[in-house]
């Protein structure tokens, strides 16, 4: 296929995630959740226009460029500066979640790998976890309206955290240091980290924006932890679809975060590239929006909230006993 071909619909995707970092800036609403409701009221594109191969082009690849680039927002020096025993409790508090999603999806029916989707989502970064994670699932029927469940579901929880968790932290009389703990160990994305930490104090904001990229840190990790497991498990059952290889974009993600720990690199090159991952992503979730069935979406029902609630429950109260027992 031509670029000609590609253009009417990722033009149509570029200029949606324009409008979704509009309306976030003007109405501090999280710009992944513009994206994705305005690609959802704009799904018609994909359907009945040639926009369909430019919006599965924008789905697909540009989404793996704007997970690859996250690597250059971490270096291994933030795992040294908070020390083991928090590096510990993260990772155990990430893992914990994860099992808790799958526990909770066996029981009530819902999909392992929605578990395993919703678990990361809450456990690592919220939309951009999910988006990393959803690449290399097996293809199934009802994954990208799943991938779109989650994504709205881990973006309302994180803002909705955002808000009451400064006054938790407030409640349960927490220092500066365990207050950015709490925060950054436990709400979904990083831009609603950054505002509830800095909004108690700029301590806390500091604290809770170092816990919070090692989160992000152990996204590759767990990604590739559940690509040999889908390997493993799913080698020739054709009833999930075909398990996805090694992709490009897992070498790339680490490839960068080894770079950017090696090296110093300019203020200049790790801020453009944030800007672009987080572009990449937005313009990405709008096109998979475009892509979305919204009879399919009403149809699932309140238990993949259930799981979500509970998941994000799990990893405050985990964190939470954590402080106190610690």
């Amino acid at each position: 296929m031509t670029y000609k071909q590609f253009l009417p619909g990722a033009s149509i995707a570029v200029i949606t995630g324009l409008a979704a970092l509009f309306l976030s800036e003007h109405y501090g609403a999280p710009a992944m959740l513009f994206a994705l409701l305005l690609g959802i009221a704009l799904s018609f594109l994909y359907e009945e226009t040639s926009c369909k191969a430019g919006i599965e082009f924008t789905a697909c690849h540009i989404l793996r460029i704007g997970v690859a680039l996250l690597g250059l927002r971490i270096a291994l020096d933030d795992l040294f500066t908070l020390g083991w025993q928090t590096i510990a409790l993260l990772a155990a508090a990430i893992f914990s979640t994860i099992a808790l999603g799958l526990l909770l999806a066996k029981l009530t029916g819902l999909r392992k790998s929605f578990g395993a989707l919703t678990g990361g989502s809450v456990a690592i970064c919220g939309a951009s976890a999910a988006m990393a994670i959803t690449a290399v699932l097996p293809e199934y029927k009802d994954k990208e309206r799943d991938t779109l469940l989650t994504v709205i579901g881990v973006t309302s929880l994180s803002t909705i955290a955002m808000v009451v968790y400064p006054i938790a932290v407030t409640y349960f009389g927490l220092d500066s240091m365990d207050a950015g703990l709490f925060l950054g160990g436990t709400i979904h994305d990083v831009a609603q980290v950054v505002g509830a930490g800095f909004s108690i104090s700029e301590e806390t904001g500091n604290t809770a924006t170092l816990v919070k990229l090692v989160r992000v840190s152990m996204l590759m990790p767990v990604v590739l932890i559940m690509l040999l497991v889908i390997k493993r498990f799913h080698q020739g059952d054709t009833s999930t679809g075909k398990a996805a290889k090694v992709p490009g974009f897992l070498v790339a993600f680490i490839v960068l975060m080894i770079i950017n720990s090696c090296f110093e690199l300019p203020a200049l090159v790790t801020e453009s590239a944030t800007e672009v991952s987080r572009f990449a992503l937005i313009i990405a979730i709008t096109a998979i929006g475009m892509k979305s069935n919204l009879a399919k979406l009403a149809s699932v029902g309140m238990l993949p909230i259930f799981l979500m609630v509970m998941e994000t429950l799990w990893i405050a109260a985990f964190i939470l006993a954590a402080i106190f027992i610690l």
